[in-house]
C-alpha cells in the first residue's frame, strides 16, 4: 500500500509540474501576443500618419498651401508613434526571428527625416513614391507581427480571419485608399488628370473594391458595413468626378475629405477587429489550467 501511495503521489506531482509548465508557457505566449497587438496598434497609427502626410503633401506640392499646418501636425503624430514602437522593437529582440528591431526603427526615422528635408524639391509623383516606399516598410512589419505573434501561435484563441483582416487585408485596403487620396488630391488641385494618374486611379479603385469584398466575407458588423459604404462613395467619386470628364469637377479639399472619410471608416473597422482580438486573448485569463484531480488548485503562469 505504501509503494502504491508513493507511485500515486509521484504521478500526481509529475502531472502537477507538467500542467504548471504548460501554464507558464501559455502565459508567455499570451504576453507575447498582447505585446504584438500593442505594436500593431502603433504601426497602424504610423501608417495612418504617413498616409495623411502623403495626401496633404500632394496637394501642397500642387500649390495648396493651406495644407502645410496639417502636414506639420502629421509629422508630430508620426514621431509619437515611432517613440511608442520602441518597446515592441526591444521585445522582438528576444525572438529567434524578430519582426521589428530598434535598428529598423532608426533606419526608418533617418529615411523619413531625409524625405521631409527633400520634399519641397520633389514633384508630386516623386513625393507619392517616396511616401509609399516608407509605407511599404510599415505594412511589412505589421503583417509579420500579426502572423508570427498572433494569428499562428494563438490559433486556439483568436479567429484567424479576423487576425488577417486586422494586420493584413484591411491595412492594405487602407493603403490603396491612401494612394487614391494622394493621387486624386493632386489631380483635383491641378484640375486635370494625366494619363498616368488616370490609369493609377482606375487600378486603385478596382483593387480597393476587390479587397473590401474579401474582407467582408468574414465580417458583417456595423463597422464593416460603414467602411464598405464609405469606400463605395470614394470609388464613385473617383470614377464620376475625376475620370468621367475632361475637366475635374471636384475640389482638392472636398476630394481629400471624401477619401479621408473612407480611410477613417476602414481604420474604424481595423480598431473593431483589434478589440475583438484583445477580448479573445483575455478570455479565460492568462495561463489558467484545470484543477488537478483531488486538489482543487489552479495554477497561474506567474
Amino acid at each position: 500500500m505504501t509503494i502504491a501511495m508513493a507511485i500515486a503521489a509521484a504521478v500526481l506531482l509529475w502531472a502537477y509540474l507538467r500542467l504548471r509548465n504548460a501554464a507558464r508557457k501559455d502565459g508567455r505566449r499570451l504576453d507575447t501576443a498582447r505585446q504584438a497587438l500593442a505594436g500593431c496598434e502603433h504601426l497602424l497609427g504610423l501608417l495612418r500618419a504617413l498616409q495623411q502626410h502623403r495626401g496633404l503633401s500632394s496637394g501642397w506640392l500642387a500649390g495648396e498651401r493651406q495644407f502645410e499646418a496639417r502636414m506639420h501636425a502629421r509629422r508630430q503624430e508620426l514621431e509619437r508613434e515611432l517613440k511608442a514602437l520602441a518597446a515592441s522593437a526591444e521585445a522582438e529582440l528576444t525572438q529567434p526571428r524578430p519582426c521589428l528591431t530598434p535598428h529598423d526603427l532608426s533606419l526608418f526615422r533617418f529615411r523619413w527625416q531625409t524625405l521631409v528635408e527633400e520634399l519641397p524639391g520633389l514633384s508630386i509623383e516623386q513625393g507619392i513614391a517616396r511616401h509609399s516606399q516608407m509605407i511599404t516598410y510599415v505594412l511589412d512589419w505589421l503583417a509579420a507581427l500579426g502572423e508570427a505573434r498572433i494569428e499562428l501561435p494563438m490559433a486556439d484563441r483568436v479567429d484567424a480571419d479576423a487576425a488577417r483582416n486586422h494586420a493584413n487585408r484591411l491595412p492594405l485596403l487602407a493603403e490603396y485608399l491612401g494612394q487614391a487620396r494622394a493621387v486624386g488630391s493632386g489631380v483635383a488641385a491641378r484640375g486635370t488628370c494625366t494619363p498616368v494618374a488616370r490609369v493609377r486611379l482606375m487600378f486603385l479603385a478596382s483593387r480597393s473594391e476587390s479587397l473590401i469584398k474579401q474582407a467582408m466575407q468574414v465580417a458583417g458588423d456595423r463597422e464593416a458595413l460603414a467602411a464598405a459604404q464609405a469606400v463605395k462613395t470614394l470609388t464613385d467619386t473617383v470614377r464620376q468626378k475625376l475620370l468621367a470628364e475632361r475637366t475635374v469637377v471636384v475640389g482638392a479639399e472636398a476630394y481629400f475629405a471624401t477619401a479621408t472619410e473612407a480611410i477613417d471608416a476602414v481604420f474604424g473597422w481595423i480598431e473593431s477587429c483589434g478589440a475583438g482580438i484583445r477580448r479573445e486573448l483575455d478570455a479565460g485569463g492568462p495561463g489558467e489550467v484545470a484543477d488537478l484531480p483531488g486538489q482543487g488548485v489552479k495554477l497561474s503562469s506567474t
